[in-house]
């Protein structure tokens, strides 16, 4: 089953206007695939369908709050009458705060959980109910190296990974005991070069950046495609630092606590002060109507990679594993000779 790749015709990206998941709908719609493309901010929407229909493909872009239940069932309704029947829904909205835990007031951890953790939830929801009628489709669920290791700085956004996994899990053991052969896997990513460091709320006292090794969102987004393909897999992890951060916090959980607690801190910001003046997206879109299409890089790219060989590595793991093997059969042979 893990093998078997997927015929996929109708995607629903979520977090569509910028970031990883720009970058998903861009190669989803290079691939002859129907994007229906959901975020808030309508200026960015209508710059990823541009994209899209200039690769090709169909868009339809829908401005949707993912913390809203009924805009989400609203929006599935709305992209099966106008593209198809879904084949693919990967959800990837989120928001977050930048700040310690006892900074960040109630009302902003709860709106960013709300957004992505409950916004999965929703996700998922809307797409079974297309999905588990024609017992066919794929939800891939975006997640970080920090839904299994938290850091300081990012406690609603951890822990909102956190609880991405363990709905998903839950949700897995459900379809397999009802043999349904809708598909549900997770991708866990690195550090990524997206605007997020550029509109989220943050109280920092320099500016936020990502924790190095920081790569580009194209490099998720191939293997957010690749996971699409073969969703038998449970999960998939990009980047040798997610593999690394994952056993790690396996092996000597408490070890790391210290190491992040003298080095979280000062990992997370530029040598630039924060201005705490700026606008951020928690509660409205920065890409709303008047506002400015982010793209989906960041300021990072200078320090950032294009490529993982570890993400290649583990989409290929059969070529892999069969080359290793030849490799082996070979050395035996010569040292035989």
């Amino acid at each position: 089953m893990a093998g078997r790749k997927e015929d996929i015709r109708v995607a629903v990206v979520t977090g569509a206007s910028a970031g990883v998941g720009r970058a998903t709908a861009r190669l989803l719609a290079r691939r002859g695939i129907a994007v229906a493309l959901l975020a808030r901010g309508r200026v960015g929407l209508d710059a990823v369908a541009e994209e899209v229909r200039a690769a090709g493909s169909r868009a339809l872009p829908i401005e949707v709050d993912m913390a809203d239940y009924e805009q989400v069932v609203a929006a599935g309704r709305r992209v099966e009458a106008e593209l198809g029947p879904v084949d693919l829904w990967i959800n990837d909205a989120f928001s977050s705060v930048f700040a310690p835990f006892q900074d960040t007031r109630p009302e902003e951890f709860r709106r960013a959980t709300e957004v992505t953790y409950l916004g999965y939830v929703h996700g998922t929801r809307v797409a079974l109910s297309h999905m588990t009628p024609r017992d066919r489709g794929t939800i891939v669920q975006v997640g970080s190296a920090l839904a299994y290791r938290g850091i300081p700085l990012q406690a609603a956004y951890c822990g909102a990974k956190h609880a991405i996994v363990g709905f998903t899990e839950s949700l897995r053991c459900e379809l397999l005991h009802d043999g349904s052969k809708v598909h549900v896997t997770m991708v866990q990513l690195p550090a990524v070069n997206t605007p997020q460091f550029d509109w989220l709320l943050s109280r920092l006292p320099r500016h936020a950046e990502p924790v190095p090794p920081i790569y580009e969102p194209e490099v998720a987004a191939r293997a957010i495609v690749g996971a699409a393909d073969r969703p038998g897999r449970r999960e998939y992890w990009v980047g040798a630092s997610t593999v690394l951060t994952i056993l790690a916090n396996r092996v000597a959980p408490s070890l790391l606590d210290r190491y992040l607690a003298r080095t979280g801190y000062r990992s997370q910001q530029t040598g630039q002060p924060a201005d705490h003046d700026r606008p951020n997206n928690l509660w409205h879109p920065l890409d709303g109507p008047g506002g400015h299409d982010y793209g989906a890089r960041g300021d990072f790219s200078g320090r950032s990679h294009s490529r993982s060989p570890q993400a290649w590595l583990s989409r290929h793991r059969l070529a892999t594993a069969a080359g290793l093997a030849g490799t082996a059969v070979g050395v035996l042979a010569w040292r035989r000779r």
